[in-house]
């Protein structure tokens, strides 16, 4: 599942008589923000990110009774997006919330509104 790398034109909206300019490049951070939790899986994720804390895949993907295959795809959508961080801790690799990034793309989405 790949996201498209083509820049999005700016738009222009008319409100009343003043005219809001939106960037393209906001526009499509917004979206991809969107698209990157906008997934039944990728939110059973963030919900046990919220409740648990930090997780290692082996536990994430136990919890949510799929494959190891399948959790780690989706917590690399999560990470690329710069939803998840990560930490390394030996061989394994620690996933928690960054939650200073949910902040900001509600509060653009919210812009957006």
């Amino acid at each position: 599942m790949g996201y498209s790398t083509k820049k999005i034109a700016d738009i222009a909206l008319k409100d009343g008589k003043d005219e809001i300019l939106i960037k393209g490049g906001v526009l499509q951070n917004a979206a991809l923000a969107v698209r990157a939790i906008n997934h039944p899986l990728r939110k059973k994720v963030i919900d046990l990110l919220e409740q648990n804390g930090e997780m290692v895949v082996t536990d994430i993907y136990v919890k949510l009774r799929t494959e190891q295959s399948v959790a780690s795809q989706h917590l690399a959508i999560l990470r690329n997006s710069g939803f998840v961080n990560t930490r390394r801790e030996g061989k394994f690799i620690h996933y928690g919330l960054n939650k200073d990034r949910f902040k900001n793309s509600a509060k653009l989405i919210e812009q957006l509104a």
